[in-house]
């Protein structure tokens, strides 16, 4: 088959061949290889369709001929939309001194056949798809002046061989992905003027070689991955216009030789890590239109005079750590400079008046460092300025309050007074500001009503006035705002219901009303189809949530919390397929919510909600937080909730809900924040598969009625730091690790052991005996123990017995009374020792009486009267 196509497609040139070498004449070899390129190509927009035998070669879209059309010497196809590879067939067509094919869709690597255009002086492929590395035989095109390959997929290292093109004027590489260093050898291109390698993942050190490119004016080499400092040779680049090599990871001081650069236009060192204070030498850049220093470690005073600088129109120095003020003579009246940004710095003082004299100004960035004091009222006179930003200062204004001669400058388009000082009131006169597209004053000190007048700056499009002392109705002007998207006014005391011209605010994305004391129903919010995000919290709207809000297709974040909102959540909510927060709780609303699968955060804390958690819980699979707490849920947690894998935070307490924990949470693996169960009727064992959460930091399971052993498991929850199981039916030994946890966390379970809690040891004894057993040893051991009393006692009277038989005998045998007798035991007994004591009384002799145990008692008794006889 593919033979035989082989073949149709020969005959097809020879045939065309014979018709062309009608037409063509000598023109017959370039032609054909044209046809050849055209076949490779996909041209949707029909550029090439005459590209055909019809019409003289020369006459073809795009292509050049020599003066006596005998060549093809030009080849245009730039911007044409097509796609497809670049044929090898271009290198056959060796009289083209210019080849463009840029800004189309074409995909491949570059060919190397090109080498063959021995002619070629411009050769320009930027702005496809091309990937693959540069072909080292491009650097056998010994006329090329021209090379622009930047803007593709390129990638691999820059070759050495380019260096060979030694009639090269223009190297163009940007927006690519070569890697490691910057080829030395470029610094043979003596004839090279203009170098682009910017936006690709170069390293390593500039290569000193380029400072023997003298003639070259413009050297872009920013957002790689530069290193090293930037050396005193860039002074020898006379010629240098550009000099572009911001976002790198250069460091050092900024060489005082690029003061000598008279012909620098354009110098970006932005995004670096540059240290020491600014040259003054740079004051000598005479030409020099834009100087951008910004986001480096630079220190010291500010050294540069844009009285100097008479061309300078952009000045950048944000992100530093300079310090001080702006110098005297700063700027005078024939100054060209138009931007002047000095935000996030250490600068400090009082409101440079030498700005005064930057009659020309446009944007003054002053934000974030430490000016204070007042505005000057001679404000009025920057009656070009358009962007005025001063937030996160200290200003209090002129007398306390936003100058009223501010708004004479008329030109302005963005004032950003945020997180300053400023007090009373806005200006009355803010409405002769036309062209006002942004006016940020948050954070200050600002009270009163909000000017009717606002509603004349009809350009508004952001309207920032939060975190104020503001405060009365919002007036009916705001109507004629039609530009605004985006209102800010939470953390005021504004009031009254919403105006219902909010209605004809269409532009309107993102309003922010809340912590104010707004009533009233939120319809006027419909029907503002381009709405993002709405947060009404804290306020004191009622009635229902229109069904309408529904139909803003692009709601993402809707807040409506802590307000006295009633009836059912609308059905059509469900339908915000770009809602990915919903927050209602703390209001009276009951239903349920449809399917919002990109849903992050839904939160109807302290509401109504009343029946079953419903199952389609589950295809909420983006979802991160869900609280229903305090509501009036019951029946079971359903078991699609495992579809919800991306939770780090579950809130169920405070309702009715029955059942088992479903084992099935436990595959809730990113739970982190807190799994909150407590304060329902939840039965069962705590499941195992609560240990497989083991980012989880809060578990709250208490008051319920969960019966069981405490899972081993959830020993094992290395991050969870606050635990309560109290007020259950649990049983058991308490995991090792729960020491750490407080008592309180495992009360109002009688059966639990171990640290915190009592030690298992006696509990474990109980648990394994039953009530009778246990009466029953008890019993025995007062038993036995009786009977050891009485063996005791018995013992002890024996001996007693013999010990008084041996006296009694030893009475007798000596003719003694008794008196004697007890005189001699009581008399003598204290020269008895010890040991004679206890062998008289061990020692038992026989008795002669004949009633043994009652002459024993008889003469115990006879010891106990002895004392009051002889005392008688």
């Amino acid at each position: 088959m593919k033979s035989s196509q082989m073949i149709h497609l020969l005959l097809f040139f020879s045939i065309l061949g014979a018709a062309l070498d009608v037409s063509l004449g000598d023109d017959l070899s370039e032609a054909l290889q044209l046809l050849k390129v055209k076949a490779q190509l996909n041209d949707p927009s029909g550029v090439l369709n005459n590209w055909s035998p019809e019409a003289h070669v020369c006459k073809w879209y795009g292509v050049t001929c020599s003066d006596d059309q005998s060549k093809v010497v030009g080849l245009n196809l730039s911007n044409s939309g097509l796609s497809g590879p670049i044929s090898p067939d271009y290198g056959f067509l060796t009289s083209l001194e210019m080849l463009d094919l840029s800004s189309n869709s074409l995909t491949g690597s570059i060919p190397p056949e090109l080498s063959k255009l021995q002619n070629l002086k411009s050769l320009l492929l930027h702005s496809n798809s091309l990937s693959g590395e540069i072909p080292v035989e491009l650097g056998l095109l010994k006329k090329l002046q021209v090379l622009r390959i930047g803007n593709n997929l390129l990638s691999g290292k820059i070759t050495p061989d380019i260096g060979n093109l030694s009639e090269l004027r223009v190297l163009g590489l940007a927006y690519c992905q070569f890697n490691g260093s910057i080829p030395p050898e470029i610094g043979s291109l003596k004839n090279l003027m203009y170098l682009d390698l910017e936006t690709n993942g170069l390293s390593g050190r500039i290569p000193q070689e380029i400072s023997s490119c003298e003639v070259l004016e413009i050297f872009a080499a920013s957002n790689n991955k530069l290193e090293g400092e930037i050396l005193s040779w860039v002074g020898s680049l006379k010629e240098l216009q550009t000099l572009n090599l911001a976002n790198n990871s250069l460091t050092g001081p900024i060489p005082t030789e690029i003061g000598g650069l008279s012909n620098l236009r354009y110098l970006n060192l932005l995004g670096n890590k540059l240290t020491g204070e600014i040259p003054r030498e740079l004051n000598g850049l005479v030409q020099l239109e834009t100087l951008d220093l910004s986001k480096n470690n630079l220190s010291g005073s500010i050294s540069l005079s844009a009285t100097q600088l008479k061309n300078l129109s952009a000045l950048f120095l944000s992100d530093n750590k300079l310090m001080g003020g702006v110098p005297n003579n700063f700027c005078s009246s024939t100054s060209s400079l138009i931007q002047l940004v000095l935000a996030r710095n250490e600068l400090s003082g009082e409101f440079p008046m030498e700005l005064i004299n930057c009659s020309s100004l446009q944007q003054l960035d002053l934000s974030d460092n430490s000016f204070e004091g007042s505005l000057p009222s001679s404000l009025d006179r920057l009656q070009e300025l358009t962007d005025l930003i001063l937030n996160n200062n200290s200003f209090t204004g002129m007398n306390g309050s936003i100058p009223r001669e501010l708004t004479d400058c008329t030109s302005l388009t963005e004032i950003d007074f945020f997180g300053n000082y400023f007090s009373g009131s806005i200006p009355a006169t803010i409405g002769k500001l036309k062209n006002l597209v942004v006016l940020h004053l948050r954070q200050n000190e600002l009270s009163g009503p909000v000017p009717p007048s606002l509603g004349y700056c009809t350009k508004l499009q952001l309207l920032a006035l939060a975190d104020n002392k503001l405060s009365g109705f919002l007036p009916p002007t705001f109507q004629f705002l039609s530009e605004l998207s985006t209102l800010t006014l939470y953390n005021n005391s504004l009031e009254g219901p919403l105006p219902e011209s909010f209605s004809l605010l269409k532009s309107l994305r993102k309003i922010n009303l809340s912590h104010n004391r707004f009533e009233g129903t939120i319809t006027a919010l419909c029907g503002l189809h381009l709405l993002t995000a709405i947060d009404l919290t804290n306020n004191s709207f009622s009635g229902p949530i229109p069904s309408t809000l529904g139909m803003s297709m692009n709601l993402a974040r809707i807040r409506l919390a802590h307000n006295h909102l009633t009836g059912n959540i609308p059905s059509q909510l469900g339908q915000l397929t770009e809602l990915i927060f919903l927050d209602l709780s703390f209001n009276n609303l009951d239903g349920n919510l449809g399917n919002c699968s990109k849903l992050l955060k839904l939160s109807l804390h302290s509401n109504n909600l009343s029946g079953l958690i419903p199952p389609e819980i589950g295809n909420l699979i983006a979802l991160n937080v869900l609280d229903l707490q305090k509501n009036n849920l019951s029946g079971t947690i359903p078991s699609t909730i495992k579809q919800c894998t991306k939770l780090f935070e579950l809130r169920l307490s405070e309702n009715f809900l029955t059942g088992p924990i479903p084992s099935e949470l436990g595959r809730l693996t990113e739970l982190q924040v807190i799994l909150d169960l407590s304060w329902n009727s939840f039965s069962g064992e705590i499941p195992s598969s609560l240990g497989n959460m083991v980012k989880l930091e809060r578990l709250n399971l208490s008051s319920n009625q969960l019966q069981g052993e405490v899972p081993p498991s959830l020993g094992e929850l290395t991050s969870l730091h606050m635990l309560n199981l109290s007020n259950n039916h649990l049983q058991g030994r308490l995991p090792p690790t729960f020491s750490k946890f407080r008592l309180s966390s495992f009360l109002g379970n009688k059966d639990l052991c171990g640290p915190p809690l009592a030690s298992c040891s006696s509990q474990a004894m109980e648990k394994s005996l039953s009530k009778g057993e246990v009466a029953g040893i008890v019993a025995a051991i007062v038993f036995i123990s009786a009977l050891i009393c009485l063996a005791m006692l018995y013992i002890m009277l024996r001996i007693w017995c013999n010990w008084r038989r041996v006296l009694i005998s030893s009475s007798e045998g000596s003719g003694t009374d008794l008196k004697r007798e007890e005189m001699w035991i009581h008399g003598n007994e204290k020269r008895r020792n010890n040991s004679d004591y206890w062998k008289m009384n061990s020692w038992l002799a026989p008795s002669h009486d004949k009633h043994p145990s009652s002459t024993c008692i008889f003469h115990l008794k006879m010891d106990a009267e002895s004392p009051s006889r002889t005392s008688a």
